[in-house]
């Protein structure tokens, strides 16, 4: 049984090591909305909003997203039963539209909640097979193909099972062409162009086929699985479908359409970890495979991706890169950290995420704080 007496909504900011250019822009600095939700019991679950400072990945915003929890998520959910955390999403979903990631940062940290009650990881809460995960690494967009090359080198070298590049006309063929030429066609590489291009675009596109990609991710806009069907005739290279998925109901689409090969699961982008295993078993029953995108977390977010990932279905490796790789001192105890060989070990032995708050550097890090209760 869960019932939420408080929640605790607080922003942090945190640096980036260095800046993070996707298509639609850069990120030097990370607002970050933390959800702190007690029971009645006084057990704590935590949670991570991963809501951007700007709509340019999503319609939600960290400041939409913070008046949504205060105004309409924390309401139905203060004092309210639940038998387990698998029953708030729906509630939060009735005659409520949208506003994804607020939902999911409350629901999520419910989730946690529950497995540390149980006494149980939060990965085994949701039914996760694995011990250690495969780790991939998300590169921005570069100045030059020279310095891509760099970067990608390092990745590999690091251990990266997976190396993301992001794309963007203009900064996509000649790019990509240097790297696989200096890395050669063993190098595990992906391309992600976050909506950047239309079928406008076709000839630029299919050159990429050239590469041995192992997916190009959302190519075309993010509403649009019709154009999508039609690329992917035109292309070998699979297509991973990212800000198109938001629900389960939209992975079912995309399927029957043929609009991609592939998905990446965002739990903040779907609603939560309900809507999460949702598509995940709809995936897998259609030999779909999936994998955990990352949207620049800190460890709590970072703590439920992991989790996430540990699910069978998850066969390809996710952007759960390491606490070193963002950031000089992440705000969980232990940090995340990878291994040579590019895998991340799954705290299956801990309850809950697995790692703790560091709330003396959260409280540092903390630039606004609001509490909710019952």
């Amino acid at each position: 049984m869960l019932q939420i007496r408080s929640i605790v909504l607080r922003e942090v900011a945190l640096t980036l090591k260095e800046p993070f250019q996707i298509s639609s822009g850069t990120q030097s600095h990370r607002r970050i909305p933390l959800v702190q939700v007690t029971d009645v019991d006084g057990a704590v679950g935590w949670g991570e909003c991963t809501t951007g400072e700007f709509p340019n990945y999503s319609p939600e915003t960290i400041d939409t997203a913070w008046l949504a929890i205060r105004q309409w998520v924390a309401p139905r959910v203060l004092g309210r039963v639940f038998a387990g955390p698998e029953e708030i999403f729906p509630v939060l979903d009735e005659d409520f539209r949208g506003h994804n990631m607020a939902k999911a940062a409350v629901e999520m940290a419910c989730w946690e909640l529950a497995a540390r009650k149980e006494g149980i990881s939060l990965s085994r809460k949701l039914g996760g097979t694995r011990d250690a995960i495969a780790v991939g690494i998300s590169l921005g967009i570069q100045k030059d193909p020279a310095t891509l090359v760099e970067k990608v080198r390092a990745a590999v070298e690091r251990g990266y099972r997976k190396v993301k590049i992001k794309i963007k006309p203009g900064a996509d063929v000649p790019y990509l062409a240097a790297v696989r030429e200096a890395l050669g066609p063993e190098a595990p590489l992906m391309a992600d162009a976050n909506n950047a291009y239309t079928l406008d675009d076709l000839d630029v596109l299919r050159q990429l086929d050239a590469f041995g990609l192992i997916m190009i991710e959302q190519p075309l806009d993010w509403e649009d699985l019709l154009r999508h069907v039609q690329l992917q005739k035109e292309m070998k290279t699979p297509i991973c479908l990212d800000e198109s998925i938001t629900s389960p109901d939209r992975a079912e689409d995309m399927i029957a359409l043929g609009a991609g090969r592939i998905v990446n699961i965002k739990a903040g982008r779907v609603g939560g970890l309900r809507q999460s295993l949702k598509i995940h078993d709809i995936c897998q029953r259609h030999g779909v495979p999936v994998w955990c995108g990352g949207m620049l977390e800190s460890g709590v977010g970072r703590a439920h991706n992991v989790a996430l990932a540990s699910l069978p279905n998850f066969t390809l490796p996710g952007d759960t890169s390491p606490s070193e790789r963002y950031w000089e001192k992440d705000i969980v105890l232990p940090e995340w950290t990878m291994d040579r060989e590019g895998r991340m070990q799954v705290p299956v032995d801990r309850p809950g995420m697995g790692v703790e708050v560091d709330l003396n550097r959260v409280e540092d890090l903390t630039v606004r704080r609001e509490e909710m209760g019952v």
